[in-house]
């Protein structure tokens, strides 16, 4: 059977004008805690109970003594990998600041380190995010854009949408003239099982505003997450 081959040149102007953004997310998705109070959901004991029946799936005998205390331990584990269920993104944001004297260019916090799990094969996957916003007369204290980074890190994932919830969360509550999200990530997934290929790095990347707009501040924003010094 032929397949067809689309070429990854641009295309012609006439061609470009016609192409689409990129889908807005539904701000419920980001901008509140991903678990309601009311939300039903199972108890410790039988969270611990599937553990163990997962441990009997591979053949473990989880009577013995190194595996008793591994489903409560396992459960544990869970409950800090996936706090960021229960982390409402929009308040890590909400307090700013005025007092900037005018500054009217972007803020930049690079190298901002991060572990999460790949909602596929619930593997970990983990790299540097680096994040940019133009503010309009108020700032966010820098370490709220990692506090916002760990939140929906610790959900389950996939790289693309890691990014575009941090751009978006920010977009929509700082309303900045532009938000540059830039992550670099090493998956499990593909580095010990599967394929098995380590050191292989996925790069994925965000532009809102100003800066998916304008090539020149995009490309600025690389140079500096880049840096003359890596």
């Amino acid at each position: 059977m032929d397949a067809a081959i689309k070429s990854i040149r641009p295309g012609k102007p006439s061609d470009r004008q016609h192409e689409s953004r990129p889908a807005e997310l539904d701000p419920a998705e980001f901008l509140t805690a991903a678990v309601r109070a009311d939300q039903p959901r199972p108890a410790r004991a039988e969270a611990e109970a599937a553990v163990k029946t997962l441990l009997a799936y591979i053949g473990e005998n989880t009577e013995r003594e190194g595996l008793l205390d591994t489903p409560r331990r396992v459960v544990e584990a869970f409950d800090e990998l996936y706090q960021g269920y229960h982390q409402c993104p929009a308040e890590v944001l909400d307090r700013t600041f005025g007092e900037t004297a005018g500054y009217d260019d972007f803020v930049l916090v690079r190298d901002i380190e991060f572990t999460s799990q790949c909602e596929h094969h619930m593997m970990p996957f983990y790299g540097k995010a680096h994040i940019a916003y133009t503010p309009v007369e108020r700032v966010v204290g820098l370490s709220k854009l990692a506090r916002l980074t760990d939140i929906f890190a610790r959900r389950l994932q996939t790289q693309e949408h890691l990014t575009a919830q941090i751009a978006a969360a920010i977009d929509e509550v700082l309303k900045p003239r532009g938000v540059a999200v830039l992550i670099e990530a090493e998956h499990t997934c593909m580095s010990v099982r599967g394929v098995s290929k380590h050191g292989a790095s996925t790069f994925t990347s965000r532009f809102t505003g100003m800066f998916r707009d304008n090539p020149a501040e995009q490309a600025r924003f690389l140079s500096l997450v880049r840096g003359a010094t890596r």
